[in-house]
C-alpha cells in the first residue's frame, strides 16, 4: 500500500524582480492616470466562520491595448483590515500591448485573510483603453476543488 504525498515548494514570499520592466522615462505624449481596486481572497469560510480554506491567488495585470504601453506605478497588497502587507511595484514598470504580468499569492500565505485587496496605480496614453486587473483564486484537496474570479474596479 502506498500513499500520495504532495511535495510543495514553500514560498519565501520574496519580492518579484521587476528590474527588466523598470521605466526609465515616460513618453512625451499626454498621459492619463487611474487607480483600480481588486478584491483578493487568501482564505474563504466553509461551513462556519470557524473553518477556512486557504487559497492560491493569481493576480493578472492585463494591458488591454493593442498598440499602447501600460505603466503600472504601484501595486500594493492589503489585508482584511486594510493594513499594508507588501508593495509589489514601487517604481513604474511597463506592460507591453496585450501582455499580461502576474503576481501569485501562495496558498501558504494567509496574511491577506478573507478580505484582502490590491490597489493599482497606473498610467497610459490619453486615448488608450483601461487595463484589466483580475484575481483567480483556487484550492484543491483530494478530488475536490474550488475556484472563482474577481475583477478590478476603477476607483479614480
Amino acid at each position: 500500500m502506498s500513499s500520495c504525498n504532495d511535495n510543495y515548494e514553500e514560498s519565501d514570499i520574496a519580492p518579484i524582480d521587476w528590474q527588466h520592466r523598470l521605466v526609465t522615462s515616460f513618453p512625451n505624449d499626454s498621459l492619463r492616470t487611474g487607480t483600480t481596486y481588486l478584491s483578493v481572497y487568501s482564505q474563504i469560510y466553509s461551513l462556519t466562520q470557524h473553518r477556512k480554506h486557504d487559497l492560491t491567488a493569481t493576480i493578472s495585470l492585463r494591458n488591454t491595448s493593442i498598440s499602447d504601453t501600460l505603466y503600472v506605478d504601484k501595486a500594493t497588497y492589503y489585508d482584511t483590515h486594510g493594513k499594508l502587507i507588501r508593495s509589489y511595484v514601487t517604481s513604474s514598470i511597463f506592460i507591453s500591448p496585450l501582455e499580461t504580468v502576474e503576481i501569485v499569492i501562495d496558498e501558504i500565505d494567509k496574511a491577506g485573510g478573507t478580505g484582502a485587496n490590491f490597489i493599482f496605480e497606473w498610467t497610459t496614453k490619453k486615448n488608450s483603453t483601461d487595463p484589466l486587473f483580475e484575481g483567480v483564486m483556487i484550492s484543491t484537496s483530494g478530488q475536490q476543488g474550488l475556484s472563482f474570479t474577481t475583477q478590478g474596479r476603477r476607483i479614480k
